[in-house]
């Protein structure tokens, strides 16, 4: 009887794919889904001074940044939902992204050079994302001084909300502004990730 067990253990061991061959056919999925265009979305995660970050890209560009307090699975869950179901972690079609913001968190690099996706933002919102890279980097400005430069003086609470919603914290630096007292205001990452990223443009 142990024979026959040995024999059977020695089939299903045959039989199963080692996990370079796993990882060699997840390679081979992402680049088909990439050519055939069957992907929504790709993504991946990478560790930060700020905590594990979600990256998310569609074929346009960037279109997602996760801070781990957000619930990984739950953006995926919206994304899908936004963007479309076909979602893959694919890390070799962020690598670019996931080296431009090592780059920045080392004090490498104080701009970016990426593709964006905006189509999770719109109207407003995104008038004043797309302003926050005018903010120079260890520059900080008010949500009142951001509603007056979009031409919109007394929306500063909307400002707020945009920046409250920024798909792309980090590479649209809503951590830049403040409040007028000059207090940190609030942020979609935690207060203390928006103390490091300031203190780190600062010692720049």
């Amino acid at each position: 009887m142990s024979s026959d067990n040995e024999v059977l253990d020695a089939i299903t061991t045959a039989t199963q794919p080692d996990q370079a061959s796993i990882d060699r056919l997840h390679s081979r999925l992402v680049e088909l889904s990439a050519i055939e265009g069957l992907l929504d979305a790709s993504y991946t995660f990478m560790q930060s001074p700020i905590g594990e970050l979600m990256l998310v890209a569609s074929d346009a560009g960037l279109v997602k940044i996760a801070f781990e307090n957000e619930n990984f699975e739950q953006v995926l869950v919206d994304l899908s939902e936004r963007l479309g179901p076909r979602m893959l972690l694919a890390p070799e079609r962020l690598e670019h992204v996931e080296l431009e913001l090592m780059e920045y968190f080392t004090g490498a690099r104080k701009h970016f050079d990426l593709a964006l996706d905006l189509s999770l933002t719109g109207g407003f919102r995104q008038l004043v994302q797309q302003h926050l890279v005018q903010i120079d980097y260890g520059s900080t400005k008010s949500y009142k001084e951001v509603a007056e430069s979009v031409g919109n003086p007394k929306a500063s609470r909307a400002v707020g909300s945009a920046c409250a919603t920024n798909p792309l914290p980090i590479v649209l630096p809503c951590h830049r502004v403040l409040r007028s007292d000059g207090s940190l205001g609030g942020y979609a990452g935690g207060l203390p990730a928006k103390r490091i990223l300031l203190d780190l443009e600062s010692a720049a």
